[in-house]
Order: structure tokens, then C-alpha cells, then sequence
């Protein structure tokens, strides 16, 4: 049976293990989408979903639990002033994976994580004026 194994150890120590997705969660909330492993995205994606409705209950406390998560304060702010007001309707699932195909050097699935809004921002105007 496998009660109490519910996660994925990803061959690291609890400490750097913790540290790794805090990291991850804070890059993605920063930059709205990350490229990783798919086991990885499947691992972080809980972790970013609890910070986000946190987000959502918007108290004092709720902002002190995800500022004890991430290690920016800008991704606290943003959760909590750009992300949450975003998700307000939505009851759960914030963010997708999306399979990549595999790495070159040791066969790894890819994926990438990003929020289920996400649109990437192209570089400068293009149009002929």
C-alpha cells in the first residue's frame, strides 16, 4: 500500500528539495510561465495553486503564509494584486502543463507550466504605420 507517499522526492533531500520548488513557484508566479521537467511541473503546480487562492481569502494572515513561501516580495504582491483579481471566478485549476517532447542529453520528459491565461507578449509594434 502506499499511504502517506503522496508526492514526488525528485531524487533530492527534503531541505533541497523544499528550497527547489519555492524557487520554481516564485518564478513562475514572476514570470507567468517556466520551462522544466514534467515531473517537476506536475510537483510545483500544487504548491502554486495553494498560493494563489491564498491570494484569493486576501487577509492578513493568508499574505503572511505566502510570504513565508516565496522567496520575493514581489511575487507575494503580485499573487495577491494582479493574480488573484484575475482568478476570481475560477474555482480551481490556474495553471496548465504542456508536454515538450524529451531532452537530448538524458531522455527527461519536458514540459512547461504556465497559468491557464497566459498570452506571451510579443516583442516590439511590428505594423507598418
Amino acid at each position: 500500500m502506499r499511504h502517506l507517499n503522496g508526492y514526488r522526492k525528485l531524487g533530492r533531500t527534503t531541505s533541497h528539495r523544499k528550497a527547489m520548488l519555492r524557487n520554481m513557484a516564485t518564478s513562475l508566479v514572476l514570470h507567468e510561465r517556466i520551462d522544466t521537467t514534467l515531473q517537476k511541473a506536475k510537483e510545483v503546480r500544487s504548491f502554486v495553486e495553494k498560493m494563489i487562492t491564498l491570494g484569493k481569502r486576501g487577509d492578513l494572515h493568508a499574505r503572511r503564509q505566502a510570504d513565508s513561501f516565496f522567496f520575493d516580495d514581489a511575487a507575494v504582491k503580485k499573487v495577491f494584486e494582479a493574480l488573484a483579481p484575475r482568478f476570481k471566478e475560477r474555482t480551481g485549476g490556474y495553471t496548465r502543463i504542456l508536454k515538450r517532447g524529451f531532452r537530448v542529453g538524458d531522455s527527461a520528459d519536458l514540459a512547461t507550466i504556465e497559468f491557464v491565461d497566459f498570452e506571451p507578449k510579443l516583442g516590439a509594434d511590428t505594423t507598418a504605420k
